[in-house]
């Protein structure tokens, strides 16, 4: 795949010649159990040398996922919601926590203690709410059922959603969701990555919080995987650091 990475390279020039530290992360999807797509994400990861922050369904989630984590090192289990289930009204966006409903808090808990069940330390407290939406009425709670982390997408406006509870979303996604549901035109995902370095550089955004890379291994066609290995190299080349989220929520604490 040829992609003119120009644009991407100039931004993260202006970065190192400000003096501004780049950290970035790596977010994947919807994993419940090893597959051959998985295997491929970890491939990636280990000849990138970049953690991956793999978001697992609690309730689906099988025992032989946690025996693969343990052996990688680069997979880092994080907790998406609970069954990954739409519970939005007819004609509005999906999400599972969207509208306060009975049960809700609870499952919370319960993913979070299932995570912990199957993954124990390894496991990073952090939630991601399927769909990347949330209702603000359960962040509170999120933080008292043990969480110490959130994350969804666009860059964020806080950096703590609620007491106890940081946030670092993610800022790329290459599928185009809406049409192909295959990849993005790269040129538009090298603008758009650019757009939100250089908001960062300028002062409009959040430039503490690490850039991050949305992915979903178990829907990427060949292009996606391809861009992604080219896209996390010229993060590394230009002088990006991968960053590790556990670190980050306990210094944060």
């Amino acid at each position: 795949m040829q992609v003119d990475w120009t644009p991407l390279r100039r931004e993260l020039a202006r970065h190192r010649a400000r003096g501004m530290a780049l950290h970035f992360w790596w977010r994947d999807d919807d994993a419940t159990k090893p597959t051959a797509a998985l295997d491929q994400l970890e491939t990636t990861a280990d000849a990138l040398n970049v953690p991956v922050h793999l978001a697992i369904i609690p309730a689906l989630a099988e025992a032989s996922l946690a025996q693969h984590a343990k052996r990688s090192d680069h997979l880092v289990p994080i907790v998406h919601g609970w069954q990954h289930k739409n519970h939005a009204p007819s004609g509005q966006k999906k999400a599972e926590f969207g509208a306060m409903r009975s049960g809700a808090i609870a499952e919370l808990q319960r993913g979070l203690d299932q995570m912990r069940q199957l993954f124990g330390t390894g496991m990073v407290p952090v939630f991601v709410p399927p769909w990347n939406r949330i209702n603000p009425s359960y962040l509170a709670p999120l933080a008292d059922a043990g969480y110490a982390g959130l994350s969804t997408f666009t860059p964020r406006q806080t950096v703590c959603a609620a007491d106890g509870l940081m946030q670092i979303n993610t800022h790329i996604d290459p599928i185009d969701w809406r049409d192909t549901r295959g990849l993005k035109d790269p040129a538009t995902l090298v603008a758009q990555t650019v757009e939100v370095l250089a908001a960062r550089a300028d002062g409009q955004s959040d430039s503490s919080e690490p850039l991050g890379y949305l992915t979903h291994h178990l829907v990427h066609t060949a292009d996606v995987w391809d861009f992604t290995q080219q896209f996390v190299s010229e993060l590394l080349d230009g002088g990006a650091l991968p960053q590790p989220i556990a670190p980050l929520l306990e210094k944060h604490r």
